[in-house]
């Protein structure tokens, strides 16, 4: 039997161990470059669920709040809860009607003193703060109800109705704030909200990759 020729034997050519290279260095870069808009929007997925869960509190608010004019959070001026930063309600929350909402409604079981943990958070595991803006039961309601601390603006006008949205602010950085936006007396048009009668609500949170999402109960 003929020996076989070693020398007949070759290695890899210099082109062809550079495509695999180039190969191996494509695959890398899409999936750097993919996962983190993948991990995004899967994080803004569960903020949207979140939001729904908000929405589904507001309507059972209304039920065990059918006595009241409007079934919703009633303030005059907006009322700010900002998530202390140990995640508790620690002094309490005393008449601030959005902390009495997150505690009742999205936090069941704390009380206003017992210090216990805040499990409403953003997926980046920080709690949830949260504004409740005055009803806007008219235009010239929602005009003004936008200005101080519900940190909202006019945003467009879209077929005759003004809109209005979460003012751009935080070092043009508003997602970094956490905070959910409850507006009664209005609706959602698109991502903005615009005024609606006074029984109806929307809720406006800024998302990490997609701009502002607006949600309602209509």
């Amino acid at each position: 039997m003929a020996k076989e020729n070693i020398n007949s034997k070759q290695g890899f050519t210099i082109i062809e161990v550079v495509l695999v290279l180039a190969i191996a260095g494509l695959i890398f870069l899409m999936v750097f470059v993919a996962l983190p808009a993948l991990q995004r929007s899967q994080r803004d997925t569960q903020r949207r669920n979140d939001m729904s869960r908000v929405d589904t509190s507001l309507v059972q608010y209304q039920t065990n709040h059918s006595n009241q004019s409007s079934n919703l959070p009633d303030v005059s001026a907006a009322s700010v809860w900002q998530a202390p930063s140990n995640g508790t309600f620690g002094t309490g929350c005393g008449n601030n009607v959005a902390c009495q909402f997150i505690r009742d409604y999205m936090n069941s079981g704390s009380s206003d003193n017992d210090g216990k943990a805040n499990n409403f958070e953003d997926p980046n595991g920080v709690p949830y703060s949260l504004v409740i803006t005055p009803n806007w039961s008219n235009g010239a309601d929602a005009d003004n109800a936008h200005n101080g601390n519900s940190q909202l603006t006019t945003g467009e006008t879209i077929d005759g109705t003004q809109t209005y949205t979460i003012r751009d602010y935080d070092n043009g950085n508003a997602f970094d704030s956490y905070t959910i936006y409850i507006v009664p007396g209005a609706r959602c048009i698109g991502d903005a909200a615009a005024p609606s009668t006074k029984r109806h609500f929307a809720i406006l949170y800024r998302l990490e990759g997609a701009g502002t999402y607006c949600i309602d109960d209509q």
